[in-house]
């Protein structure tokens, strides 16, 4: 219904609502008892244990439940650098989500900066409150250095969602992909066009998962290889580190001939019919571009695509990284996890896949709402 309405419809919804979450107690103040437990004077004990046992605030107070949804705006959705004002209604849908489907209270966040050391601070400052900090729509390349920065500097999980949940629901649904069209993921080669954040964590997943996977990965300027002379640190470290091959120049269409995998995290029909036709047999193609893919899913088809996915919900195969993050904080909080590391981001993936017991071409990934996806998840990232 969402996706049919228009901008004033949409709008007035949001007006009649107010605000899509919001803060309830979990106990009730019903006598003068009440309010001595739990406020003073039985608050103050308390605050006098926990200013001397911090390590005990997870067990007594919100910090074992809860997760700052944080962005500074500069990257929202497909929207671009919109602002603080502009992100805070996607940090609130967030926070919904984390509530609805895995019992998080998780409040938005948004910062009036763009500096990366001021955010650095902001978060570290807040980060008592929290048990773990949700980074989302911050461009890149800030975002690698301001995630790394966090992960080093706090004692609770911190996750750039827009890099690592994307990066999980797109190895969940390659998985699954490779099945169907049966194909090993460690004889393929896969085109990744768009070097942002997601792009970046995508092709490092994919690599720690399938090393003999054969990654390229193409910016608007075109392949990024060794020969470039115009290229930012991050994709020198990725080039350096051998995670994508570096022996191709080209365009896009260069880098898909012979190739098994299309991703695109990248703008809307940049993706021919022509280059798909240029990849080999049974090629599968994820197009994650919102709103718009980068290719229509009837275009794909009638070019050979084997298996379509976009980022879409009107569309079969729906690659939303709303199947991760919730199940990978109720995972983190539960298990008192410090750092999430790369193999529970693969096993994360793993378990969404193993959901879907016999994948096929339009179904590889379970549904948003499927209730045994947050669980298998949370379970991942604990053992």
């Amino acid at each position: 219904m969402g996706a049919s309405m228009d901008a004033k419809e949409i709008l007035e919804i949001y007006r009649k609502v107010g605000g899509r979450v919001e803060t309830k107690g979990k106990v009730t103040l019903t006598s003068k008892e009440d309010f001595a437990v739990y406020y003073t004077p039985g608050v103050g004990k308390v605050s006098m244990h926990l200013s001397e046992h911090p390590e005990d605030a997870r067990e007594l107070s919100i910090k074992g439940n809860s997760v700052a949804v944080v962005s500074d705006g500069t990257a929202v959705l497909g929207l671009g650098d919109i602002g603080p004002y502009g992100a805070l209604p996607v940090m609130e849908g967030k926070a919904l989500i984390f509530k609805q489907l895995a019992g998080i209270d998780a409040w938005p966040l948004v910062l009036d900066t763009k500096d990366p050391e001021e955010i650095i601070r902001i978060v570290k400052a807040v980060a008592p409150n929290f048990g773990g900090i949700n980074l989302e729509d911050i461009a890149a390349p800030q975002c690698f250095e301001i995630e790394q920065r966090l992960i080093e500097e706090l004692d609770i999980p911190v996750m750039h969602d827009d890099q690592h949940g994307t990066a999980i629901v797109t190895l969940a649904g390659l998985i699954n992909a490779s099945k169907v069209v049966g194909k090993d993921l460690n004889t393929m080669t896969a085109v990744v066009n768009g070097v942002g954040a997601a792009g970046v964590a995508i092709m490092r997943l994919l690599k720690r998962a399938y090393p003999g996977l054969t990654l390229r990965a193409v910016d608007s300027k075109g392949i990024v290889s060794s020969t470039r002379t115009d290229i930012n640190g991050m994709k020198q470290t990725i080039l350096a580190e051998g995670t994508i091959a570096g022996d191709r120049d080209g365009d896009l269409s260069a880098a898909l001939s012979g190739a098994d995998i299309f991703i695109g995290v990248s703008k809307a029909h940049i993706l021919s019919q022509e280059m798909v036709r240029m990849m080999n047999a049974g090629p599968i193609v994820f197009a994650m571009a919102n709103p718009v893919p980068e290719i229509m899913p009837e275009d794909a088809k009638a070019a050979g695509v084997a298996v379509m996915a976009t980022g879409r919900s009107d569309f079969p195969n729906q690659i939303n990284n709303a199947l991760v993050f919730p199940g990978v904080f109720r995972g983190a909080l539960d298990g008192k996890v410090r750092k999430i590391t790369d193999d529970m981001k693969v096993r994360a993936a793993q378990a969404i896949a193993a959901l879907v017991e016999n994948p096929t071409t339009e179904f590889i990934v379970p549904d948003i709402l499927d209730e045994r996806v947050v669980p298998a998840v949370a379970t991942a990232i604990q053992s």
